[in-house]
């Protein structure tokens, strides 16, 4: 079952036309049941963010065919990137069609891609100073794009008026659906070699099993309750830190997970739907409790509460584009409160943001680009060894796209793309290093620059005795030199002539336990390597690099 799931993954990512699914693998697919839409069996290779939230894009779509008394036919598919019904943000378009086996409807076949651009504000969606959903992008409620097998080409059509890049749109929904065929042919021949009913016992059988497992191992947890809290640094409007706080329970073998104390919705687009939140639960426990598998299972016994008008159940048309920094904010929280019951565990804060950039502009005869992409930073030191340097955001399994795609597809040049020395947090296990990137312009028309991230103010923290890492850092050129954003993490519209870069340095990882108890040789090899400079090492561990 997870082979059908992977191989539609596969297809998606050789046939993408854009980078952030070709080569980031921000995509997803999976198999999900045909009265609920839970997660009956996902992708590995996909995002996890994407295993929990899409079973609520599912049952957008069955909601939509009780509203209508329609009855799904072979060959139907739905398509919409709607968030507050679906989950994660407006980019991310959502493809739902069902499967059926002698007639009767077996299960639901789902594919999400992140696309490119899709109007909006701003080129690639990313908008950090939207106030609504409808400056962010176009907004497609579930409707018909195929019925029985039809294509319908008005649906499409709309689609495509609606986004600086339709080449780019329509190539990326063509291997959405051949993703799709590919599931229905593999289904027929899985079903055809087992039957219908031993697959759907089987599937039956592995919720059940990820229950009792999740149950086996809260119960070895001890009873008890554990508060964490973290800030956002603004909203992109106004300039205010925005608290998450969480609050972790267990009794027995039920955990609850209660966000009460929260900041309220707010006017700039780091509010998330609700189920984003609680698919963001379900990575921060998938985290905790790797060995578990990914299905709907995991989370019968645990209990997420999510306060109505918080950021966090936020409705329609609130902004929502930056909901992947309020997801790590939300993950860096629970990780926090489970660290204090159970510390070998977890692992102290990642950088804790996606850096989503955009760089558009119009080339010489008059073509838009668009070079959206994000940026990795250090991930936190564990109970067993330093944090990964430059890796890509705990929510997502997707990779930081090469510089050469990159430079190959857009009219940009990498000054630098490096470690950011420093920047891991202290602690018996350092927390991995950021990374520095500068970009310089070379299309003669110059280019506008959009950047939303996190993490400008409020430190990645470590866990169990572990130091913080460095913030976020950004910077742009003027004709009067480098500057800063007022909002230190967030920018819009920036304007930069041919020649002309803009610089990130990355976050890196907390620490994990005490500096004092790190090896005075580990300290000694990351000042011979570069990671760590001779004045930090006696800042932080008194020891000066010297073994």
């Amino acid at each position: 079952m997870e082979q059908i799931a992977d191989e539609m993954d596969a297809t998606l990512f050789r046939a993408a036309f854009n980078p952030i699914i070709a080569e980031a693998h921000d995509a997803s697919h999976g198999l999900y049941h045909a009265r609920t839409g839970d997660t009956l069996v996902q992708g590995k290779s996909g995002l996890p963010i994407f295993v929990g939230v899409m079973s609520f894009a599912v049952r957008a779509v069955i909601d939509k065919v009780r509203e209508t008394g329609e009855t799904p036919q072979d060959g139907d598919i739905w398509i919409f990137n709607d968030a507050h019904l679906g989950g994660t943000h407006l980019n991310d378009m959502r493809l739902v069609r069902p499967y059926f086996r002698d007639g009767e409807l077996f299960c639901w076949l789902a594919s999400v891609g992140h696309w490119h651009d899709l109007g909006g504000g701003a080129p690639g969606n990313y908008n950090p100073a939207a106030k609504d959903a409808f400056q962010e992008a176009f907004v497609l409620p579930p409707v018909k794009l195929a019925r029985a097998g039809e294509m319908d080409r008005g649906v499409l059509d709309i689609i495509l008026r609606n986004t600086r890049l339709p080449q780019s749109a329509e190539g990326d929904l063509n291997g959405q659906l051949g993703a799709l065929d590919l599931g229905v042919k593999r289904m027929d021949e899985l079903l055809g070699e087992y039957g219908g009913g031993t697959v759907s016992a089987a599937l039956d059988a592995l919720s059940d099993r990820a229950d009792t497992l999740m149950r086996a191992e809260l119960d070895a947890l001890p009873d008890g309750r554990w508060e964490a809290e973290d800030f956002l640094d603004n909203d992109g409007i106004v300039d205010e830190a925005l608290p998450i706080r969480v609050a972790l329970e267990i009794r027995g073998d039920r955990m609850t997970l209660d966000f009460e104390g929260t900041a309220d919705r707010c006017q700039g687009p780091v509010n998330i739907a609700r189920p984003t939140a609680v698919a963001t639960a379900y990575v921060a426990i998938k985290h905790i409790f790797p060995m578990l598998p990914a299905n709907a299972g995991v989370m019968r016994a645990i209990d997420v509460r999510i306060p109505e008008g918080s950021l966090l159940s936020a409705e329609f048309p609130a902004p929502v584009s930056g909901y992947t920094e309020t997801i790590l904010r939300m993950i860096d929280v629970i990780f926090a409160a489970a660290s204090q019951a159970a510390p070998d565990r977890v692992v102290a804060n990642a950088y804790g943001t996606i850096n989503a950039l955009s760089i558009a502009g119009r080339k010489k005869n008059g073509q838009p680009w668009v070079m959206f992409s994000f940026y990795g930073g250090g991930h936190g030191g564990s109970p067993e060894s330093d944090g990964l340097n430059h890796g890509s955001a705990p929510i997502s399994t997707a990779t930081i796209p090469p510089m050469e795609i990159l430079e190959a597809a857009y009219p940009v040049m990498f000054r630098q793309w490096a470690l950011r020395p420093d920047s891991g947090g202290a602690g018996r296990h350092r927390g991995g290093l950021g990374a520095i990137y500068e970009i310089e312009v070379l299309e003669e028309n110059g280019a506008e620059v959009f950047l939303f991230g996190e993490r400008g103010k409020h430190a990645p923290k470590g866990v169990a005795g572990g130091s913080e890492a460095a913030t976020n850092r950004f910077s742009y050129q003027t004709d009067d030199g480098w500057a800063q954003p007022p909002m230190v993490s967030k920018m819009r519209g920036i304007q930069l002539r041919q020649g002309q870069a803009v610089r990130l340095e990355t976050p890196g990882g907390g620490g994990y336990g005490p500096a004092a108890e790190r090896d005075p040789e580990a300290v000694a090899r990351d000042v011979e390597r570069g990671l760590l400079g001779a004045d930090a090492a006696e800042r932080l561990y008194g020891r000066g690099g010297a073994a």
